[in-house]
């Protein structure tokens, strides 16, 4: 399984960017697929996670401006970042986890969001 991430640049506080989430290969039908950041000098954080049956689960810290959404057709996740701050200036890397007990994990490549005015 392979992840690639798309989306991130710079943008001004209070802007807006969508990250995308590619997963290819052979993916278990019961799969927790996510997003994670790492701002410099931090630990990797959980931003927001979507399960395979429709559950979504974000952290205190975006909650009501981000919303994750994805299409399983496409195998792909979405972050929907909006009213975003300079806190928000991380590496967001894409997670999917997948099995009966989600004992695999696969990590996407981290691509890099700046909000700076």
């Amino acid at each position: 399984v392979q992840l690639q991430a798309f989306g991130g640049g710079l943008v001004q506080p209070g802007g807006s960017l969508r990250l995308s989430c590619v997963a290819s290969g052979s993916i278990h039908s019961i799969n927790v697929m996510g997003w994670y950041r790492q701002a410099p000098g931090k630990q990797r954080e959980l931003v927001a996670t979507d399960t395979s049956g429709g559950i979504t689960n974000y952290a205190d810290s975006v909650k009501g401006r981000f919303t994750i959404s994805r299409d399983n057709a496409k195998n792909t996740v979405y972050l929907r970042m909006d009213s975003l701050k300079p806190e928000d200036t991380a590496a967001y890397y894409c997670k999917l986890s997948s099995g009966n007990w989600l004992q695999y994990a696969y990590w996407g490549q981290g691509t890099l969001v700046t909000v700076s005015s």
